[in-house]
């Protein structure tokens, strides 16, 4: 009955339903296997690269001597513009605490009345630029200078009080610029008589911080540099020893991407490593000054405290180290693998 209905149905429609099932029934094979096959490709590469990076490691550890000396080497020139970087570090912030900042210091005109003195004061604290005002009057003037210098004896024998009052100021902004812009505003009041800055030592520390800068780019840059001389010195003599194993994976169809992927990784595990050393080296360095640095301070009764690498810094100190090691193996490995043909 079945054979009887089929052949009264219209033979297009029975194409196109055969055609459909068809369809139906081996498109999400295809799909599937062609799923299958994208997972099985990438957990393959990635299976590869971590077996390839242990053993990478692992040929590093079958030579601990001659790869400590290397690592050394490289931590040693991570670790100095680090150091450099976190002398100048905590200068700016010693700075910043010294004196609370730099001054600028109005001396009234020696006739000015007390309370003129006082209200002229209590207008600058208006000021949205000035953080902080402070009004030394001639009395106070007078005891801090007798008990600072020791001469009290002398203005005994002066009539009256030739000390003028002061007003101290701290502006907001505490640059150069700033400051010369507050000392001429100043100066053509008539209640001032003569505006001293204290920004002698700003400008002296400015151009101090900014040489030493210089030198740490410098510095930096020569030492990269080195590292990456050192890891592609060291990968040249790597991939000399291994010259046999090369030349045989060559013979047999690898590709240079596969026979350069050890060598990457040894440059990889070069640079994390002598990062990780200089981090340390860092720590170990701050540990050994920083008791004698807290007694000089501590001369100066200050409450400054010493300041290491943050985690952003430890995290960039160890992407430098990774980078530059990777260059240095990707260069090395470009030049030498070039040189390893069969004949």
């Amino acid at each position: 009955m079945a054979n009887e209905r089929d052949i009264q149905r219209p033979r297009g429609a029975v194409r196109q339903e055969a055609k459909a099932t068809a369809a139906a029934a081996t498109a999400p094979r295809g799909a599937a296997r062609h799923q299958v096959t994208l997972k099985a490709k990438s957990q393959s590469w990635w299976r590869h690269n971590l077996l390839t990076a242990k053993e990478a490691l692992s040929r590093l550890l079958q030579t601990p001597l001659p790869t400590l000396m290397t690592l050394a080497v490289l931590a040693i020139a991570l670790t100095l513009p680090g150091i450099m970087y976190l002398a100048l570090k905590n200068i700016n912030a010693l700075s910043q605490q010294w004196q609370g900042g730099p001054r600028v210091s109005l001396y009234l005109q020696a006739s000015l009345p007390d309370d003129e003195a006082q209200r002229f004061s209590q207008e600058l604290l208006l000021r949205q630029d000035l953080q902080a005002v402070e009004l030394i009057s001639k009395a106070q003037g007078l005891y801090d200078f007798k008990k600072a210098s020791g001469l009290g004896d002398i203005f005994d024998y002066i009539q009256g009080n030739p000390l003028p009052a002061v007003v101290v100021l701290q502006p907001v902004d505490q640059t150069a610029e700033a400051m010369t812009r507050l000392q001429e505003e100043f100066s053509a009041l008539p209640e001032v008589a003569e505006v001293v800055l204290d920004i002698e030592w700003v400008k002296r520390l400015a151009a101090f911080v900014e040489v030493a800068n210089r030198i740490v780019v410098v510095l930096g840059g020569l030492l990269a540099l080195a590292v990456l001389l050192v890891v592609g010195n060291t990968i040249r003599l790597i991939i000399e020893n291994r010259r046999d194993e090369i030349l045989v994976a060559k013979l047999v169809g690898a590709t240079d991407a596969w026979i350069r992927r050890p060598f990457l990784y040894t440059g990889f595990w070069f640079g994390v490593l002598g990062g990780l050393m200089a981090v340390l080296l860092i720590g170990f360095s701050l540990v050994l000054i920083t008791e004698p640095v807290n007694q000089l301070i501590g001369l100066y009764q200050s409450g400054f405290v010493l300041q290491g690498l943050s985690p952003d810094e430890v995290v960039i100190l160890l992407a430098s180290g990774l980078l530059l090691g990777l260059m240095g193996a990707r260069l090395a490995v470009g030049q030498h693998l070039q040189e390893i043909e069969p004949r």
